[in-house]
């Protein structure tokens, strides 16, 4: 499928990843953006092969496409694959473990040795990535916020903390650290609070796709639809900014080649609409399955995002209230700490919340609020707790 470049974007952030002059970049640069807006795209196709252009050590790791894997033993492995590519490393490494015959290509090294509590640690394993090559390195996590979903993988987090203050002093070469999420409330978990590895780091929000995007797209249609960059704009904006959206409305105009502009317009709408309805109904069926508890608990967290605080004695009134007088429903299941928390387990295990290793829940992502919230499902009694001890107004 082709690609849509931000390659102004990704010079701007490669300037300011590798700067040395720039502070905050060297502390680490936490990036957010909505899941399907584009942000692994530009990370692969865009940021990646500028870094590599200029001369660094590029180093990437998806933890939401490797989600069957302990997040820290993505971390690690993506690096162990970087060493593996360079012998000069590898032989280092096999000579410091007392062979003196070696074969290159990891063969007599396995690169099993290198992470957390192996023979070579990941600091020492990058300053020496990063010495052999004369480079800087530059570590992409994607949907980071996952790394705090286990022990091993927050563990990783310090550990990276220390392989980034050893490598940006002294005689190596630097270590950067570029974090994204698709949530920026999981996401700041990991700068703002004070146990965390990169407490106090910079983040922003990842730009969505503007209108040079859109007139990449209006150029993809057929002549004579006559698309328009302001026309599409209020399309994108329904579609979440997501371009997987706009390539639906794309492939409807393709199906017929005669248009008028209004005829486009519509029609590409439609598509782009038909997408929001389908998602919108797919996640609501699957919130009609959920026990009365876990539906009340869902929703209560939707409205409440970080306020959360699932066992307080009010939140439990307020869950009891969903499922009373919103829903209509006798409470026949007890409401306590034991059945909330089974409720919780269950959610995540069906995909709908994200849990740190620390207890803290959100939501998975944000088109599930979106869904309950078009779906009436978000009401005053939902939102009626927003801070402990106090009402919405």
């Amino acid at each position: 499928m082709e690609v849509f470049h931000r390659t102004q974007l990704a010079a701007e952030l490669a300037t300011h990843i590798l700067d040395d002059d720039l502070a905050p970049a060297s502390s680490g640069l936490f990036l957010g953006a909505r899941r399907r807006t584009g942000k692994s795209t530009f990370l692969r196709e865009d940021l990646c092969p500028e870094l590599r252009q200029r001369d660094a050590i590029v180093i990437y790791a998806d933890l939401w496409q490797e989600r069957d894997q302990d997040p820290g033993d993505v971390i690690t492995e993506a690096i162990r694959e970087e060493m593996a590519r360079h012998d000069g490393v590898v032989l280092r490494f096999a000579r410091a473990a007392g062979m003196e015959r070696v074969q290159v290509g990891g063969l007599a090294f396995t690169m099993d040795r290198v992470g957390l509590g192996k023979q070579v640690s990941l600091a020492r394993a990058l300053a020496a990535l990063s010495d052999e090559c004369g480079r800087m390195i530059v570590l992409i996590i994607d949907e980071a916020q996952h790394a705090i979903t286990t022990a091993r993988g927050s563990n990783v987090l310090y550990a990276l903390k220390a392989a980034r203050d050893k490598l940006n002093m002294g005689p190596h070469h630097g270590l950067r650290i570029v974090a994204t999420g698709s949530n920026r409330n999981k996401l700041a978990m990991l700068v703002e609070w004070k146990d965390q590895a990169f407490f106090c780091a910079p983040m922003q929000e990842f730009p969505v796709l503007g209108a040079d995007y859109l007139a990449w797209v209006r150029d993809r249609a057929p002549a004579s639809a006559a698309l328009t960059v302001d026309g599409l704009m209020a399309i994108f904006d329904r579609a979440g900014h997501r371009p997987e959206w706009m390539q639906a409305g794309l492939s409807a105009l393709a199906a017929r080649g005669d248009w008028t502009a209004d005829e486009a317009h519509a029609t590409f709408a439609e598509a782009v609409e038909s997408r929001a309805r389908a998602r919108i109904h797919n996640l609501l069926a699957l919130v009609g399955l959920l026990s009365p508890l876990q539906s009340a608990v869902l929703r209560v967290l939707a409205a409440q995002g970080r306020n959360f605080v699932p066992f307080w004695t009010r939140t439990m009134d307020t869950y009891r209230m969903v499922i009373e007088v919103d829903d209509g429903n006798e409470a026949t299941e007890p409401i306590n700490l034991h059945t909330v928390q089974a409720a919780l387990d269950a959610l995540k295990e069906k995909g709908f919340l994200w849990r740190s290793v620390h207890g803290v829940y959100a939501l998975e992502e944000f088109g599930i609020r979106e869904a309950l919230e078009e779906g009436g499902l978000l009401t005053n009694s939902t939102w009626r707790v927003t801070v402990m001890g106090q009402k919405a107004a």
